[in-house]
């Protein structure tokens, strides 16, 4: 097993040890809950990014549940089916206001094309900070495992990333503020919600956090096609974070050099590539199957 020195003696981070360094924050992160704006946008706004507009059946129900603040939700006319009735009472249960909207009002809303008959007006996310994510995993007594997107643009991707990320365990997500997408309505719908439930931290620099991350005894596993170690060969059972690149030109050059490994999944097929959410589910999920003692 590797070790990495870790912030001090006594700090529990070697490799495999399911133990993350405290805080120093002294409280556990706020996750989908109300933002310094503290003000929900109003429809005009409604489509700008970090907006709190949350599309989708799932997304909203996902939401809900999590405890996001619903300060209104938006319905359709008409034929209303059980479960946008369910939809309805348990927004009206929750405090959310219940509107019923035409479609054309809705489709005019949408941010993502797919509301499925209802949007709902949240206040936006916040974003917590690298120490409130390995706080998480502390909380938990686990290594932590955290997902680093360089630079992926595609909300779509982004979302569905951060929705395996929940699924995997995962205790938090780290984008960069710059030349990437932030936590839309788009994306919101993508994760089924997760992102309201998902640890997410926006940072300036990706490889400040990644030192920062270092520091606190964490290992760097980069996923690319040209990487030099192999997937199934690549102990991911210690604290580790899983970077993953943009979608047309991977992981940029500083941030692969940061990384302690570069890891690449083995292409049998004509393919040379996959899409970006694919790769990071691979290696969140062997670093799973790993952890769980499955050889």
């Amino acid at each position: 097993m590797r070790e990495r020195k870790g912030p001090g003696p006594g700090s529990g981070l070697g490799p495999g040890s399911g133990k993350a360094p405290g805080s120093g924050s002294g409280k556990s992160p706020s996750m989908g809950s109300v933002s310094d704006s503290s003000k929900s946008p109003g429809p005009d706004s409604m489509n700008d990014e970090d907006s709190g507009q949350i599309e989708g059946r799932n997304a909203i129900m996902e939401a809900i549940r999590a405890g996001v603040t619903i300060d209104k939700v938006y319905i359709s006319k008409g034929d209303i089916d059980a479960t946008l009735k369910h939809i309805a009472s348990t927004a009206r249960a929750a405090g959310a206001v219940v509107v019923e909207a035409d479609k054309r009002k809705l489709d005019a809303m949408s941010a993502t094309g797919a509301h499925q008959g209802v949007i709902a007006v949240a206040a936006s996310i916040e974003y917590v900070e690298i120490t409130d994510i390995l706080q998480v995993a502390e909380e938990k007594g686990e290594a932590p495992m955290i997902a680093l997107c360089d630079e992926i643009s595609d909300p779509h991707n982004l979302g569905a990333i951060i929705r395996t990320c929940e699924a995997a365990g995962a205790h938090g997500v780290i984008i960069p503020k710059r030349r990437s997408a932030g936590v839309t309505a788009t994306v919101a719908k993508a994760s089924s919600g997760a992102v309201y439930s998902m640890a997410i931290a926006r940072v300036t620099n990706l490889n400040s956090a990644i030192a920062e991350l270092k520091k606190a005894g964490l290992w760097v596993y980069g996923a690319s096609a040209d990487g030099n170690s192999l997937l199934w060969e690549t102990d991911l059972r210690g604290p580790a974070v899983i970077v993953v690149g943009s979608e047309g030109s991977g992981i940029s050059r500083l941030v692969r050099e940061n990384c302690d490994y570069v890891v690449n999944i083995p292409m049998r097929g004509k393919l040379s590539s996959l899409n970006v959410s694919v790769s990071a589910a691979l290696l969140l999920y062997e670093a799973v199957r790993q952890r769980m003692g499955q050889a």
